[in-house]
């Protein structure tokens, strides 16, 4: 079991919206320690505020050493993020870890999940030491823009989301993802208050592909700002019985042009590598090349 106490005039708060800058600045201090770039934007951290729980680790002057938050959307499997400045926050790390998963048993879950790039010995040694054991392996994938130019795909168009595809938009996303091991079952209601209400979504980087008369594919982009230089696929899924015939090629084809038209200069995705539809395949088919991988623990309550 990890230890909860902090160093002696070490404290807890809250994290809160008026932490935002300095909660980027401490992620992006971690990310260039652990793969060598600033992989979070202002957007992500936006995001992580409204989860469930989220607090930071005080150092004696009142600087924030360190933040630890439950991701939002989670349910019975809530998933833990811990990030420690590189320069004296480590001592934060284990106490973190140790209330966010305390938060999570509080909130019913019946397991936790965290993450760690594998040269990351310390946090996997306070994953372990916590109870967690490895689980499985995410890539990050990335590709430069503008990309290779792709065939047209015979009997599959690929156009802009409207608000009136919204509930079959979903009812794609979730039936393809009950083929995977990890699905947790939702409902739209949760979907559209997860990603839509409230939300500065672009609406002309999602996209849905139509096949044979209906929406065979969907391909959902993360929420991000004008300045943001990466167009990212938050979600990309085919429907069963359209597999293998080039609408997800298709789905990536047009989002990665319209992320381009938008001053995007890269487009990137994180990808399962347990995805028995062997997503990594389609990914590098389209020129995407692996970044890093993340190593996924989980842990039993």
């Amino acid at each position: 079991m990890t230890d909860e106490r902090l160093p002696d005039g070490w404290g807890f708060r809250p994290a809160t919206a008026d932490d935002a800058a300095d909660l980027l600045a401490l992620v992006h201090a971690s990310d260039m320690t652990a793969i060598g770039f600033a992989d979070f934007t202002p957007e992500d951290v936006a995001d992580a505020l409204t989860g469930p729980y989220g607090e930071v680790a005080l150092a004696p002057n009142g600087a924030i050493a360190g933040w630890g938050y439950l991701e939002p959307g989670s349910g019975e499997r809530e998933f833990i993020e811990v990030y420690v400045h590189p320069e004296g926050g480590l001592p934060a790390q284990r106490p973190l870890l140790a209330r966010a998963v305390a938060a999570a048993r509080q909130r019913g879950a019946a397991t936790v999940r965290s993450a760690s790039i594998p040269s990351e010995r310390e946090w996997i040694d306070s994953l372990t030491a916590a109870g967690f054991g490895f689980v499985k392996q995410y890539a990050r994938m990335r590709i430069d823009l503008p990309a290779p130019a792709a065939d047209p795909v015979p009997g599959v168009v690929v156009r802009p989301v409207a608000e009136a595809d919204l509930p079959e938009f979903f009812a794609v996303f979730d039936a393809a993802f009950r083929d995977t091991p990890d699905h947790q079952p939702g409902t739209y209601q949760r979907w559209h208050e997860r990603y839509v209400d409230g939300h500065r979504v672009r609406w002309d980087e999602w996209f849905v592909a139509e096949a044979d008369g209906r929406i065979a594919g969907v391909l959902q982009s993360a929420e991000q700002g004008e300045d943001g230089d990466e167009g990212w696929v938050k979600h990309l899924a085919v429907r069963r019985e359209h597999r293998r015939r080039g609408v997800g090629r298709a789905l990536l084809a047009v989002a990665f042009a319209r992320y381009l038209a938008n001053g995007r200069a890269q487009a990137g995705l994180g990808v399962d590598l347990a995805n028995p539809t062997e997503a990594i395949r389609l990914y590098t088919g389209v020129g995407m090349e692996p970044v890093y991988r993340a190593n996924v623990y989980e842990r039993a309550l």
